[in-house]
C-alpha cells in the first residue's frame, strides 16, 4: 500500500475510509473508524473533538498495516483480537467463530429458563461466548462448555478467566479455581459425563454447498468445521438430539441457534427426539433463529 503522508486524525480516517470503499470492503466507514481508535487509543467522540491532531508515524504506520489486511478481507474482529457479545468484550481469532449479534437472541432465550444453580452444558462452544454469559448473567450456575477444537478451547479458556472473576484463577477452567466453569475437548458427547438442566448449542449449520457463497471474511478466515453442518446442514442436529437426551434431566430443556430457514426442520427433529413445547424465536431481522423445547423422558 501507498504510504498516505503526514496527517491529522479526522483526514486519516477519511482516507482509511476510501481505501476500504475500493476494496469493496462493508461498513467501510464503521471500519476505518474503529481500526484508527485500534491504533491510537482513542474513542468515537475523538474524531469531532480532536479530529485535528496530528497522528504519529508509527500510529499512522500501523493503521495503513490493518487497512491493507481489512482489504484483503480479513475480518475486522481478527485485527482489533475482539468483539462485543451481550455487552462483553470477547478475544477472538481465527480458531473461532466470531460472535454474532444474532446468537444473542439463543442466550436471551436460554435466560428466560435459567434459575440460580442449574447446570449448564454449551456444546460446540467455540469462544465461550455463550456459556460465560449465561454464567454473568446468572447466580449460583455451573457450565460445561465443550468443543473438538483444542485451539478454540484455549480461547474459551482466556475469556472466561477475563470475565468471570473468581478465586485468582487465570486458566479460566473449573478445576484451576473457578468452580463454575470448565472446558471439555471432546467430539460432541464423546467425553461428555453426567445430566444438565439446559444444553445449548449453536453447531455448524451452513449448507455444505453453501458455503463458497459465503462472504469472504467468513469462508475464508472462519473456521470451516465450525460452519459446515454437511449436505442439508442438519447433521450436527441429528447428533446432539441423539446424544444428548441421556445427557438431559426429565423436564431439561434444550436450546439451538438456526439457519433462517431451517426452523420447521429442527423443530420437526426435536419432536421425533421427545422435546415437548418446541417453540420458534426470531431474530431482530424478524428471522428464524432459536428452537427450543423441553425433554419428557416418556415414549417417543
Amino acid at each position: 500500500m501507498e504510504r498516505f503522508g503526514h496527517m491529522i486524525y479526522k483526514e486519516l480516517y477519511m482516507l482509511g475510509r476510501t481505501v476500504l470503499e475500493k476494496a469493496g470492503v462493508p461498513e467501510a466507514e464503521l471500519n476505518a473508524r474503529l481500526l484508527l481508535e485500534q491504533v491510537c487509543g482513542t474513542k468515537r467522540s475523538d474524531l469531532l473533538a480532536h479530529g485535528d491532531r496530528i497522528v504519529g508515524p508509527e500510529a499512522q504506520e500501523a493503521y495503513e498495516g490493518l487497512l491493507e489486511m481489512r482489504g484483503r478481507r480479513i475480518p475486522l474482529q481478527h485485527l482489533t483480537g475482539m468483539q462485543n457479545f451481550m455487552g462483553l468484550d470477547f478475544l477472538v481469532d481465527e480458531n473461532v467463530l466470531i460472535p454474532r449479534q444474532d446468537t444473542e437472541i439463543l442466550v436471551e432465550e436460554v435466560l428466560k429458563n435459567l434459575h440460580d444453580g442449574m447446570r449448564v452444558l454449551d456444546m460446540c462452544t467455540g469462544s465461550g461466548c455463550i456459556l460465560i454469559s449465561l454464567l454473568h448473567f446468572s447466580n449460583n450456575c455451573q457450565g460445561v462448555g465443550a468443543d473438538i477444537s483444542e485451539e478454540a478451547l484455549a480461547v474459551a479458556k482466556k475469556n472466561a478467566a477475563r470475565l468471570l472473576k473468581s478465586g485468582g484463577c487465570e486458566a479460566g477452567c473449573g478445576e484451576d479455581g473457578f468452580g463454575r466453569i470448565d472446558f471439555l475437548r471432546s467430539d460432541l458427547f464423546g467425553q461428555v459425563q453426567g445430566k444438565f438442566d439446559i444444553i445449548v448449542s449453536n453447531p455448524p449449520y451452513v449448507r455444505s454447498g453453501d458455503i463458497p457463497g459465503l462472504m469472504p471474511e467468513v469462508r475464508e478466515h472462519e473456521p470451516l468445521q465450525a460452519l459446515d453442518g454437511g449436505g442439508d446442514g442438519l447433521v450436527f442436529y441429528r447428533r446432539i438430539l441423539e446424544e444428548g437426551r441421556k445427557h438431559l434431566f426429565g423436564g431439561g430443556m434444550l436450546f439451538f441457534e438456526i439457519g433462517h430457514d431451517q426452523s420447521h426442520e429442527v423443530s420437526c427433529l426435536m419432536e421425533e427426539a421427545g422435546f415437548l413445547e418446541v417453540d420458534i424465536v426470531k431474530d431482530y431481522a424478524g428471522l428464524d433463529r432459536v428452537v427450543y423445547g423441553t425433554f419428557s423422558h416418556g415414549p417417543h
